[in-house]
């Protein structure tokens, strides 16, 4: 069997408009043509701290929530949840499974709240025993959990978007430049 190739996860040109914009998806900048799937869950859920703070809302307000499972070469390598205010999501694409070419960030945009800047933080640490099973990591394998801020031209922070990555499937590359 083939040694997994590492991802290479290159910050912060993979969110770049001139991908989403023109109706790629993220991921494509990530695996260009490797074999890819990914399984999407959408709904309501109420607003947790550190998602209501950076979105402007009150702990326990409605948020619409995309949940992703992404695969790679059959390999599950990272799990993804993006938090919208449901005065921009609610009852467009962004809640179907397929949220149509651009994915997210392209529906803003046409709704008017393109996200035109990025913050992410990210950890290393272990994983819980759901991310363990999600992601069938081997026991002693770390993660790479990454919160991102997408925010729109107003600075209104339009998705609060956790990660969290094998972090023996990825290569972080940041670039940017002096």
């Amino acid at each position: 069997m083939p040694q997994f190739r590492p991802i290479r996860r290159s910050s912060p040109g993979r969110l770049a408009r001139q991908h989403w914009g023109t109706g790629q998806a993220i991921q494509q900048a990530d695996t260009a043509d490797r074999p890819r799937a990914v399984d999407v869950v959408t709904g309501e859920t109420a607003a947790v701290e550190w998602v209501a703070e950076p979105l402007g809302l009150d702990v326990g307000s409605l948020v619409v929530f995309r949940s992703r499972r992404f695969l790679v070469e059959d390999r599950p390598v990272q799990l993804a949840t993006s938090y919208l205010p449901v005065d921009l999501a609610r009852r467009t694409p962004i809640m179907h499974t397929d949220a149509g070419p651009g994915g997210i960030y392209a529906r803003l945009a046409e709704s008017g709240y393109a996200p035109v800047t990025f913050t992410e933080y990210l950890r290393a640490r272990m994983p819980v025993p759901e991310e363990t099973d999600r992601l069938d990591l081997p026991e002693g394998t770390p993660v790479v959990e990454i919160t991102r801020h997408a925010f729109d031209d107003s600075h209104r922070c339009v998705e609060v978007n956790r990660m969290v990555l094998d972090g023996s499937a990825y290569l972080l590359d940041y670039t940017f430049s002096a």
